[in-house]
């Protein structure tokens, strides 16, 4: 039996349902939150800005649709026709005036509690971090405010992964997601301040840093949001908001020592794009993704989820976890079929490697599948009009350079003149 550092005591997972206890052991104590310098995250906000996945990844969010069956291909499609409903109502919000008298009282329990009415899993208050808000977006952003608000993922679809029925309910949730968000937004408006709504997919800033502030979790080795009830296994809103709340503070929930320990994510990641070891990155030590090992793999196997599927945290909750852990010094489940175990399926992937893999196999993958377009959609334009220039065979000029070259100044009016898209997804 190991001795308990401290006890983290959540709300239930649903209205009216009890407060869940966990202990957390003393030697998997560190820090609320998560390790940081905050000058470092200073310097880096200012000079090298994050950037939105659709805007710095955005060649192979541009490439992605040529790849994966043509059912990943087709739901994928009628998912954006869905949220494309939503979008534009969504972006409007920092515009709407509350329609309510504000009363000038704090404001957060009525809020919390009108979000556990919804359905929302978990919700958390802070200040709107701007050294996270996406360089594009900065003259978007209005409102001090950060509410954070986490929908829960359906347990036995996402168990699935990676498949269809996993996607379903991924992208189902960003689809039940948006106008829960869009009611909320409204409730405030009704309370007298305004509120803007960021999300699902058309975020304002990297969402995990203010989550983790908010005391909703810790970051995991996965690279995702460890939340205390569904692990990963949730979907991020964040709504900016003038009104007066109380900011809640970080938690340990001893998350950022027990995943060096567990690892299950690291070994079962069939891309390897999990880092054992954790790093300094942007002023955060961090288990830092390797995207170019996870993209390829992600996009061609239905969206993988797999380090979200053997996550203990997501498999028995954290209450469950780190009882185990201070009764036994064990992860829960690790090296068990039940939690590591996951099937590559046949008619999902199609040509791509297949099969089942359980504890201690993984899946190998010809190196051509890593090659995928990279950077900026700039970037893809260039390559491709470099590749055209160095595989001609002649250095005359012809007919088909004038078409290349037009091509390629046409794409790039298309980029620098078009909108960014609000989906990650394409």
């Amino acid at each position: 039996m190991l001795k308990v550092g401290h006890v983290v005591v959540r709300p239930g997972r649903k209205a009216g349902m009890d407060p869940v206890e966990i202990p957390i052991p003393e030697e998997l104590e560190t820090v609320p939150g998560i390790p940081m310098v905050s000058k470092d995250i200073d310097f880096y906000s200012r000079e090298y800005p994050l950037l939105r996945q659709q805007v710095e990844h955005g060649a192979d969010t541009e490439w992605s649709p040529s790849v994966g069956t043509a059912a990943m291909k087709a739901y994928h499609e009628q998912h954006n026709a869905v949220m494309a409903e939503f979008y534009p109502a969504m972006n409007r919000t920092g515009d709407l005036e509350p329609t309510g008298t504000p009363s000038g009282e704090d404001v957060t329990q009525l809020i919390r509690d009108r979000a556990v009415e919804m359905g929302f899993l978990d919700i958390g208050f802070t200040n709107h971090d701007l050294r996270f808000v996406y360089q594009d977006r900065k003259d978007f952003v209005k409102y001090p405010n950060a509410i954070c608000i986490a929908l829960e993922q359906d347990f036995a679809e996402t168990q699935t992964a990676p498949s269809m029925a996993a996607e379903h309910g991924h992208y189902g949730t960003y689809e039940t997601q948006a106008p829960m968000g869009l009611r909320m937004v409204e409730y405030i408006l009704s309370l007298g301040y305004h509120a803007q709504l960021h999300g699902p997919s058309n975020h304002s800033a990297a969402t995990i840093p203010m989550f983790v502030a908010a005391g909703l979790g810790q970051l995991g080795a996965n690279g995702q949001l460890l939340t205390p009830h569904a692990g990963a296994r949730c979907r991020l809103q964040i709504i900016t908001t003038d009104a007066p709340v109380t900011m809640d503070e970080p938690i340990d929930y001893g998350l950022h020592a027990f995943c060096q320990v567990c690892q299950v994510c690291v070994n079962r990641c069939p891309g390897r794009a999990l880092m054992r070891e954790k790093i300094w990155w942007r002023g955060v030590e961090k288990n830092k993704l390797i995207y170019k090992r996870c993209r390829p793999v992600m996009v061609r196997y239905e969206g993988c989820a797999i380090c979200m599927k053997v996550c203990p945290i997501n498999k028995y909750g954290a209450k469950a976890v780190m009882e185990h852990y201070v009764e036994t010094g064990q992860v829960l489940g690790k090296g068990t079929h039940d939690l590591e175990g996951y099937t590559l399926h046949d008619e999902s992937t199609g040509k791509y490697t297949t099969g089942y893999f359980g504890p201690g196999e993984l899946p190998t993958f010809d190196a051509s599948l890593f090659k995928i377009p990279s950077g900026t959609r700039e970037n893809a334009a260039l390559d491709e009009l470099m590749n055209y220039i160095e595989t001609k065979k002649d250095g005359g000029k012809s007919e088909e350079d004038d078409k290349v070259l037009f091509n390629f100044r046409d794409r790039l009016r298309f980029i620098l003149h078009g909108e960014v898209s609000d989906s990650t997804m394409f």
